[in-house]
């Protein structure tokens, strides 16, 4: 492992770095070590258990941010699943379609598989007796869920799942 999961004081992950960050900030004072790997960093005359999950010392504020309407944001939230058959889906299919007045925002699209998407056209759900087994919204911008996705990391687990963050706030 050549990361690094960052906490902020409230046990809220925050960002992945490398491992030689995650050191510097050690033992610059900034931050303290709350998991190490088994991995041992040399210098010229001192041996360091590589820190796996850092712990600011100082609470940093950082802005929540809405999740940007792409085609790869979208396929993630959706699973790569059509929301009309439930099988694979890889296109982009509007609600409401667009040529009726839909726009292109979160509430309005879904993923769709080539043929749902072509069968359904420019229809509305309801002239075709179709229904959505769920309401379409923006995903959450939760730092924790994005560090879960991308880092597969079974050692952060515990402090990655919103239980556990909590869990976490109480004991410490």
């Amino acid at each position: 492992m050549n990361r690094s999961l960052v906490l902020n004081a409230s046990y809220e992950p925050l960002a992945v770095v490398s491992v030689r960050r995650a050191l510097h900030l050690v033992l610059g004072g900034k931050a303290s070590a709350i998991a190490a790997s088994n991995v041992k960093i040399h210098s010229r005359s001192l041996v360091f258990d590589a820190p796996s999950v850092i712990l600011l010392n100082q609470y940093h504020h950082i802005p929540r941010r809405s999740v940007p309407l792409t085609r790869r944001t979208l396929l993630e939230r959706d699973s790569y699943t059509c929301a009309y058959c439930r099988k694979y889906g890889d296109t982009i299919d509007h609600v409401l379609p667009r040529s009726r007045g839909g726009v292109n925002a979160w509430d309005n699209v879904v993923i769709a598989c080539f043929r749902c998407n072509n069968k359904k056209s420019d229809s509305l759900l309801s002239e075709l007796g179709w229904r959505l087994p769920f309401v379409p919204a923006a995903p959450a911008s939760n730092v924790a869920a994005t560090i879960s996705s991308l880092w597969k990391e079974p050692a952060w687990e515990q402090f990655t799942s919103p239980w556990q963050q909590h869990e976490l706030r109480l004991a410490g």
